[in-house]
């Protein structure tokens, strides 16, 4: 076993190699206070041949022994991945993919593997630093090393990787993974902090990623390997010569047709066209072809927007494409919206439920329940493609995490608005920032739907060309500068500040002082685009849909939650099926009553009121004779409760028996005259009569 130890923010890490996993390319541990993740390396010896991109596979899974817990569900084994291992995996991915050489076409795989779950809630950041680290004492090539460090703010001071009790009370958590160097990836969340506080936690999470990086290179020396032979393929001189004389000036004029569709037809048909003309040898070269067509493509776009500052699309630098907002488009939808930028187009649907309609996450950090819940879908149609429709993908998921992060901060609490909310965000047309389009549809969506959320919430996609001193910020990219350029970042917020952003580069990192530049130039768009959703809907409509369930809240002591669900749950199943509401009650006393029917919910509102309503001394009740004994009758003025009348309060005469003058069943007006310290009420019936036996006036 070789073992490198370190100390980050009062806790001791340690990353050692040569225990588990041996078989593997690299297999380290990394252990930071009770938390033990296992990373693991492989990358097969033979190229795959035939593709244009690097075939790398990330998993990251939680053990759900690591928790001391067993998995939930009839075969008790860890099942599909759960939606954290998912964004986890493509966190890891995002980190490590831009590292590998450029060319270098083997399956390669990492798979981090959560051991052991402390409360230090750092696991995802381990599986970046441990893959790296897994890379770097491997043969596999590997320009790294790069680690993360989770960033925490709780009020107004940063932690460094918050644990479970700090993370809750955090306004702010960001994860960065980087070299010594540039920042590689970003992604987080916050309750729209300034864009200041986001690029000084960004400063303090490098400090810390240094420290990791040195400790990775120091475990790499102690177990030295030399890399495996590899040399990226040559470009064909004279083939790439006669690729160029044949298209340049076709590329030249196609990268500038502002249609997307349009676009790619033509710059297809010049790429096929030069397949046609060239492939005439006996070996069948398209693929090389095909390369060579793209590099050039790729060479135009870039410096168009370099030397020229002007965009396939015409634009410049800065300048946001047209905006089209409709709202209220579905009418049996609770709301609905269709956000339009350019050519990205998202339909957005928001459907209000009850507390029935949660969802219940188990997690190895605990159990808890979801009220609010983003899901994002990109339909094959949306980029003109034919193809089998599957269940939601790595990217969806993705995408729709980032965009419930966005809306989340300015989601009403409970309290203010008792309601399960789902937005559904369809892309039917795709042209580059399509989460973002779904952020803003959203948000219309919610408006429409009466939610009153507490500030519009945008979103801009920046992206970047960079030609080592020279470099170019652009503001609201299209697909094709996302695939050409060298940087995808996402921000969104409100007109006061940002709520979610996610940072991914295809170059080796970018500077402090050129992601200050572009979150600013992102601060400029989204308030651009604010203004455009205001003008559509100025707040949120005073009225929910007519389809849409009515909840009525109140709160009771939580002492009565008992009273209300019954023995058995039998109380609280009587109300909902003599009214058809649904009634759910919270531990801390809130009970949600909800019903498309208003005098149904105000009949389970009574009867609620009625179980919790509290006996008054001096009051008068008509209560039922519940019980009679000898020394008097026990009668129930409240729902479940009831009081003891005594035979000498019965009447001003002599009471022999109490069933000479009441039986089980008959109905009694009484006063509470007395509750005494452990809650049994006396009640008298003479005090309500006159000597001679007739009620007093």
């Amino acid at each position: 076993m070789t073992k490198i130890e370190s100390e980050i923010s009062g806790h001791p890490l340690s990353i050692e190699t040569g225990v588990l996993a041996r078989q593997a390319d690299g297999s380290v541990v990394l252990r930071y206070g009770d938390s033990m993740v296992l990373a693991t390396a492989v990358a097969d010896r033979r190229e795959r041949e035939g593709i244009d991109f690097f075939p790398l596979t990330i998993d990251y899974q939680e053990k759900t022994y690591g928790a001391g817990k067993i998995p939930g569900g009839f075969f008790k084994r860890e099942g599909r991945p759960s939606e954290k291992e998912i964004l986890t995996s493509r966190l890891i991915d995002r980190t490590v993919r831009p590292l590998f050489p450029k060319g270098f076409r083997s399956e390669t795989q990492g798979i981090v593997s959560v051991l052991s779950f402390g409360e230090e809630n750092v696991t995802d950041v381990l599986g970046i630093t441990g893959v790296s680290t897994a890379l770097m004492i491997s043969d596999i090539p590997f320009d790294g090393p790069v680690s993360a460090v989770k960033i925490g703010r709780v009020m107004g001071d940063f932690v460094v990787n918050p644990d479970l009790i700090s993370i809750a009370e955090c306004d702010m958590t960001l994860v960065v993974a980087g070299t010594d160097d540039a920042v590689v990836m970003v992604e987080g969340e916050s309750q729209e902090v300034s864009e200041d506080v986001i690029l000084e936690g960004i400063e303090l999470a490098r400090k810390v990623i240094r420290e990791l990086n040195t400790a990775q290179r120091e475990l790499a020396a102690k177990v030295p390997r030399e890399k495996r032979a590899f040399s990226v393929p040559e470009v064909d001189a004279e083939l790439a010569a006669k690729v160029e004389a044949l298209v340049s000036e076709k590329i030249k004029e196609a990268v500038n047709i502002p249609d997307k569709m349009k676009r790619q037809k033509e710059l297809n048909a010049i790429r096929d066209d030069a397949v046609a003309a060239i492939n005439t040898d006996d070996a069948d070269r398209s693929k090389e072809i095909s390369g060579i067509f793209q590099s050039i493509e790729k060479d135009f776009v870039r410096n168009m927007i370099l030397k020229s500052n002007i965009r396939t699309d015409g634009r410049n630098p800065k300048e946001i494409r047209p905006i089209e907002c409709t709202v209220g488009l579905l009418p049996r939808v609770h709301g609905s919206a269709v956000f339009q930028r350019g050519e990205t187009q998202a339909l957005a649907a928001v459907t209000l439920g009850t507390a029935e309609d949660e969802q219940r996450v188990d997690a190895p950090e605990g159990e808890y329940f979801k009220n609010f819940m983003l899901h994002y879908n990109f339909p094959p149609f949306s980029v003109g493609e034919a193809r089998f429709l599957r269940g939601p993908g790595r990217r969806e998921i993705g995408h729709g995490a980032l965009a419930e992060k966005a809306l989340r901060p300015a989601m009403p609490t409970k309290e203010e608005f008792p309601y399960t909310v789902r937005i559904v965000c369809d892309v039917l047309e795709s042209n580059g920032s399509s989460s973002m389009a779904s952020v803003c549809g959203g948000t219309l969506a919610l408006m429409d739907a009466g939610v009153p959320i507490k500030k519009p919430v945008a979103g801009i996609a920046m992206g970047l060309v960079h030609d080592g001193d020279n470099y170019v910020i652009l503001t609201d990219i299209l697909g094709l500068e996302d695939h050409l350029g060298d940087m995808d970042f996402k921000v969104t917020g409100t007109e006061d500040g940002v709520t979610a952003f996610q940072m991914d580069v295809k170059i080796s990192g970018i500077s402090q002082e050129l992601m200050k530049e572009a979150l600013e130039q992102a601060r400029q768009g989204r308030l651009f685009i604010i203004d455009r959703i205001n003008e559509t809907l100025e707040s949120h409509r005073s009225d929910l849909s007519p389809h849409a369930p009515r909840i009525y809240t109140m709160r009771v002591k939580p002492e009565k939650i008992r009273e209300i669900i019954g023995t058995g749950g039998k109380v609280i199943r009587g109300i909902v099926e003599e009214t058809g509401c649904k009634v759910n009650v919270e531990d801390d006393g809130l009970v949600s009553i909800a019903s498309t029917d208003e005098d149904s919910a105000k009949r389970a509102i009574a009867m609620v009121e009625a179980i919790v309503e509290e006996a008054v001394v001096g009051k008068v009740y008509k209560g039922e004779v519940r019980r009679i004994t000898d020394f008097g009758a026990f009668i129930e003025i409240l729902p479940g409760k009831d009081g003891l009348l005594h035979i000498s309060q019965i009447s001003h005469e002599r009471v022999e028996k109490v069933t000479d003058e009441m039986s089980e069943g008959d109905e009694v007006e009484v006063k509470v005259i007395e509750i005494d310290r452990t809650g049994r009420i006396r009640l008298s019936r003479k005090e309500l009569l006159d000597r001679d036996g007739s009620p007093l006036k």
